[in-house]
């Protein structure tokens, strides 16, 4: 199964990224040179080194936080595109998701933006907190360590040999299972939006709806639309942060 952090395609301007940070090349006539590589982790048939906006080029060292941040939203995407097919496919868990609402888990809808409009928004702030939590913390990307190596435990270190079961190959598997989950769940969400099914045109199973999402026939929409505002407003803070980064100079 594919291993298992949208938002999507900010880690897609790392589209290449190798395992360690390396310094930024400079030519004899003083012109900088790409961070990438042919060879580095990332840099896989058939695009290669693929960075047409020369960010590698321009800012070689954004490189290191750049391959951080699509480790992450890759495997974020994982996991969400795991949970669309799983919940979609009847999958829950037992019990109880919320006793004060009296909120079962096979009470919850599939896919993503029905998930998330019937979740309680106390279980979002709880969920938002433990991710953060974690990843300021127990799994902080250290410096010394690799890019996307954040685990201290029960983690799984391949060796550095060659074929299917070598480090280089499951290190590749990851950054692009990662970009393709990243790309899918983009699709499940504008489908879904569109047509109610995240797989469309799969045809999916009767989903349980909760009473509390179509006891008001415009609650549905009103939840999917903050949800976009809220996206939105998240991508434009994001692009107004970046702005002092991307006009620094060399």
């Amino acid at each position: 199964m594919i291993a298992l952090t949208l938002a999507t395609l900010l880690g897609a301007e790392a589209f290449q990224a190798p395992v360690a940070t390396r310094p930024a090349l400079v030519g004899r006539q003083g012109v900088s040179m790409s961070a990438i590589t042919p060879g580095d982790i990332g840099t896989t048939a058939p695009l290669g080194v693929y960075d047409p906006l020369g960010l590698m080029t321009t800012m070689p060292d954004k490189y290191r936080r750049w391959q951080e941040m699509e480790i992450k939203h890759g495997r974020f995407a994982m996991a969400a595109v795991l949970h669309v097919i799983l919940t979609e496919g009847g999958v829950r868990w037992p019990g109880y998701l919320s006793f004060a609402e009296d909120i079962k888990f096979s009470d919850m809808p599939g896919g993503a933006i029905a998930s998330w409009a019937a979740l309680p928004n106390l279980a979002w702030v709880q969920i938002v907190l433990i991710v953060a939590l974690l990843d300021n913390s127990v799994f902080a990307q250290k410096p010394e360590k690799a890019a996307g190596d954040v685990i201290p435990f029960f983690w799984v270190r391949y060796e550095d040999v060659p074929g299917f079961s070598g480090k280089e190959f499951k290190l590749n598997a990851e950054r692009n299972n990662g970009r393709a989950a990243m790309m899918g769940i983009l699709g499940m969400l504008i489908h879904e939006s569109l047509t109610g099914n995240p797989v469309w045109p799969i045809p999916v199973p009767p989903q349980p709806i909760l009473e509390a999402v179509t006891d008001d026939i415009e609650k549905g929409p009103a939840r999917v639309g903050s949800f976009v505002l809220a996206s939105l407003g998240m991508v434009f803070c994001g692009a107004i942060a970046a702005i002092p980064e991307l006009s620094k100079e060399e």
